[in-house]
């Protein structure tokens, strides 16, 4: 098992830029296609790719068909993931509506929330109340979810998840969440993100701040 998450990651950019040079009508790809793709070099693509023992060669570079079947195995997209999301406040709705977790093989099958204004057990994905979402977990067999709700619960619905058979979740809150090692976790901050993006952009015209973010 590779627990490099950067490594992880760029498998998932490579998978998306060869679905796209298939829809162009490309067979065959190289490194050099790939690092242009995803914005790294060569030597990275196939650095990554001898780690999953993923050949091609030099003169006819890798087939894309026999790329994306041995990603979406190592990646586990054989077969649709299930995930579930606890809160339905604006990410979680949107979350709900994005049309491109489908592409990916990943299946959102219900959402949960407190609000009994925003509960619709008969949608097309159905909207439970939390109190729900362990029975529903157990009975599912989910294992995958992505926490959305406000940071004084979310602590308490990770604790539900993993009782339930949740192994990993996406957590949109801003705390860090007490888990078990064998727990795989993801943060994504929206705010830390932008602030971060704002700092960089404001630092091009400040010699000072341009100096500290060469010295990271």
């Amino acid at each position: 098992m590779v627990n490099n998450k950067k490594c992880i990651l760029r498998l998932s950019r490579y998978k998306k830029a060869l679905t796209r040079l298939r829809s162009l009508g490309f067979k065959k790809v190289f490194s050099d296609n790939l690092a242009d793709a995803i914005g790294v070099t060569p030597s990275q693509v196939r650095k990554d790719f001898s780690v999953f023992e993923l050949s091609g060669n030099k003169k006819g570079g890798y087939s894309i068909d026999d790329l994306l079947e041995k990603l979406n195995r190592i990646l586990g997209k054989e077969e649709v993931e299930k995930v579930i999301i606890a809160g339905y406040g604006n990410i979680g709705s949107a979350l709900m509506k994005y049309k491109g977790f489908e592409k990916e093989g990943i299946n959102i099958v219900a959402a949960f929330d407190t609000d009994q204004s925003k509960i619709s057990p008969k949608a097309q994905i159905p909207v439970f109340h939390i109190d729900e979402m362990k029975a529903f977990i157990i009975k599912e067999k989910i294992k995958t979810a992505i926490i959305a709700v406000p940071d004084m619960v979310a602590q308490q619905i990770v604790d539900t998840m993993i009782e339930a058979g949740v192994k990993g979740a996406l957590n949109f809150s801003p705390l860090f969440l007490r888990v078990p090692d064998e727990f795989v976790i993801s943060y994504v901050n929206l705010e830390v993100e932008l602030e971060g993006v704002i700092y960089f952009v404001n630092a091009l015209n400040n010699p000072k701040n341009n100096e500290i973010a060469d010295a990271d």
